[in-house]
């Protein structure tokens, strides 16, 4: 377990921002930061980060917290390990006390897959800088293939011995166990339970994290026979998941982010390439078919993705057809081709560095012409294979969410094409029309993933029929539910957000907001049950002499609590920063009259449960039948409404008699 003194100073060293934008491309708004949401699949970014509160909140899937429930929700972490990965970053030495072995059994294992990786990783690096075998073989191929040593060095570029056991015997001897060396894929055990290396004789890739922590490995042989495969990959293991990785992401990332675009390419030495030309913002899908996940990884830094395709016709075509995920997810989507068979590799290194830029620059096209192109020249003057291939535009067409961004490509693709614009739209309206009812008629008990919206294809049940007087109850018990909940939701708000603050009104010193509220609410029983345990550990600080502060609650280690602290601290609204000088209106922010926002949430909050003991009240004189009895919950009932007159007086209500 990790020391409090560590933990406190990992918590004051943290910026959620930097946090956070190591993972989404974050853009100011107001005071706030706002992006797509890393949680859910959303085009609209609903994602706010409060710098000056260190919370991040989505308001599309309700997903929120501090840096470390970030950490751990998006990678997976236990709490000790997200704290490990944020000291990591900070630089912050950990101190740990005696561990419990049933809260870290899980952690040590899935952390024994990443450290035996980051071994082999060093095993075979070490070997190409420092071994006979791997200088000669190893490092002269690299640079036979133009690689520069800072790129090498970069991308942590290695060799495994042509050895059988060389990896495995070494790891073993350094303490590491056989299973674990299976389990990240790097030992193969046979029929026979001989254990032997899996990358053998071959220049090593490690493919690495979005944070940077090495989870596979791709080998490339620098053998010539046709019966040993040219790529070996590292199998799926619990930390290596291949379609939700992108090679080259983690050295990409800020650069993707800085050019607002992100170049793919096919392999790994697309990718060394590329970035050697001065483009860092290009990534792989190391040779899988491009996944909805990897699109996602992309989409959480820019919405601009170029292919940069092999000179291969036949590959061409046939990466074509798998393309129309990215533009399903809102995506713009360019497409380069290189001449003469080339690939981004070959070409940077044939015509150099600068003339590389410059062409990818200047051969960019729009993937929808660009399809156009490639399956009209194959299509010639045969009518038939024309249609087919007009419909097949247009089907791609139909995958793009932005109506706008649509409706601009049938108009340019009618004239391309040479088909009427309406022809286009009739057909584009049909096909959206057969998946909209496709995906109702599969809707209903089916499952899907929360999207944080509703969106084409979205199936909403009706509910079932129930009889207007039990309606209506429902409804009205519903509706006083929650009204109750918002009032007692308000005063969580106002102690989180001013609690801290003197109170300045009516001659009171030296008392706080948060002691003020609570004294005033001595009276009051809290019926939500979120809202009543807050209250209640607000109440044991203070008299404990301690006056809580909102990131006690932010940072709440039970999920629920920091969950509401944190959707209580934020608004998805903001005034714009030029609304005032734009318009000349000026909104008064709640914090300018203190007296009225703190009073007014206490007296909301008194005159709801004075209504309910008046209702109750009227409920119990109405059943007694002893008059005496009746008499006594009268003079009770004129006491109260006497009480919750002088309220509405000061909340400006009208009293109905």
């Amino acid at each position: 377990m990790i020391k409090q003194d560590t933990i406190d100073k990992i918590m004051d060293t943290v910026r959620i921002e930097e946090v956070v934008g190591d993972f989404v491309n974050l853009k100011k708004r107001g005071s706030s930061l706002i992006g797509n949401c890393p949680f859910h699949n959303e085009k609209t970014p609903s994602f706010n980060v409060s710098v000056s509160k260190g919370i991040y909140k989505c308001f599309g899937c309700g997903e929120a917290g501090d840096s470390v429930r970030f950490v751990m929700e998006h990678e997976k972490y236990s709490y000790p390990e997200a704290l490990k990965y944020l000291a990591n970053k900070y630089n912050i030495e950990v101190e740990e006390t005696r561990e419990i072995p049933k809260d870290t059994e899980a952690y040590q294992a899935r952390e024994s897959l990443y450290v035996l990786s980051q071994f082999a990783a060093t095993f075979f690096k070490e070997q190409l800088w420092d071994s006979d075998e791997g200088r000669s073989v190893g490092l002269s191929y690299f640079r036979e293939r133009g690689f520069r040593e800072d790129v090498i060095r970069k991308f942590e570029l290695g060799y495994s011995p042509d050895v059988w056991d060389a990896l495995t015997q070494q790891a073993l001897n350094n303490g590491y166990a056989h299973q674990y060396l299976e389990a990240t894929g790097l030992s193969i055990r046979n029929d026979k339970g001989r254990v032997y290396d899996r990358f053998r004789g071959r220049v090593m890739f490690p493919i690495h994290n979005f944070t940077g922590r090495v989870i596979g490995f791709g080998g490339r042989t620098l053998k010539t026979e046709k019966s040993v495969p040219k790529y070996v990959n590292s199998p799926e293991s619990d930390i290596y998941h291949k379609s939700n990785v992108l090679y080259g992401l983690f050295q990409a990332k800020k650069a993707i982010r800085d050019a607002n675009n992100c170049y793919l390419v096919e392999g790994y030495a697309d990718v060394l390439s590329v970035h050697q030309a001065g483009v860092e913002n290009v990534v792989a899908s190391s040779g899988t078919s491009l996944t909805t996940e990897q699109i996602r990884l992309i989409s959480r830094f820019t919405e601009n993705v170029t292919i940069l395709y092999d000179g291969d016709p036949a590959g061409i075509k046939a990466s074509l057809r798998g393309l129309d995920m990215i533009l399903e997810e809102g995506m713009n989507v360019k497409v380069v081709s290189f001449p003469d068979r080339h690939d981004p590799d070959s070409y940077m290194h044939a015509v150099g560095a600068a003339a590389f830029r410059t062409y990818i620059e200047e051969n960019r096209k729009d993937f929808i012409f660009y399809k156009a192109d490639i399956l009209l020249a194959e299509a010639g003057n045969d009518p038939i294979k024309r249609a087919g291939i007009i419909r097949d535009i247009v089907e791609s067409i139909s995958k793009i969410p932005d109506s706008i961004k649509a409706s601009v490509f049938v108009r340019e693709c009618s004239r391309l094409l040479e088909v009427e614009e309406r022809i286009l739209l009739t057909e584009l309206n049909k096909m959206r029309a057969a998946r909209l009812k496709k995906t109702s008629s599969t809707g209903y008990g089916g499952t899907s993933s929360y999207s944080g919206q509703q969106g084409p294809g979205s199936y909403v049940p009706e509910p079932l029929p129930m009889p207007d007087e039990l309606a209506a109850g429902f409804l009205e018990e519903d509706t006083e539910q929650a009204n109750e909940q918002r009032q007692e939701n308000e005063i969580v708000r106002l102690l989180l957000n001013f609690g801290h603050e003197l109170v300045n009104w009516d001659g009171i010193d030296n008392m706080y907001i948060g002691s003020f509220v609570i004294q005033n609410l001595a009276d009051v029983e809290f019926t939500d049950p979120l809202c009543k345990r807050i209250i209640d550990h607000y109440k044991a600080e203070i008299e404990l002499g301690h006056l809580p502060v909102a990131s006690q609650f932010i940072q709440h280690k039970d999920a629920e609590i920091a969950n509401l602290a944190i959707t209580l601290s934020t608004s998805p609204y903001q005034l714009s920063e030029n609304w005032e000088k734009r318009h000349q209106i000026y909104v008064k922010d709640e914090s300018m009259n203190l007296k009225n926002t703190i009073l007014g949430g206490i007296y909301h909050l008194k005159k709801r449960k004075i209504d309910q003991i008046l209702a109750n009240l009227l409920r119990e004189i109405q059943a007694e039948q002893s008059a005496d009895d009746q008499e006594i919950l009268m003079q009770r009932y004129i006491h109260i409404k006497n009480v919750e007159k002088e309220i509405s007086r000061y909340l400006g209500s009208v009293i109905v008699k």
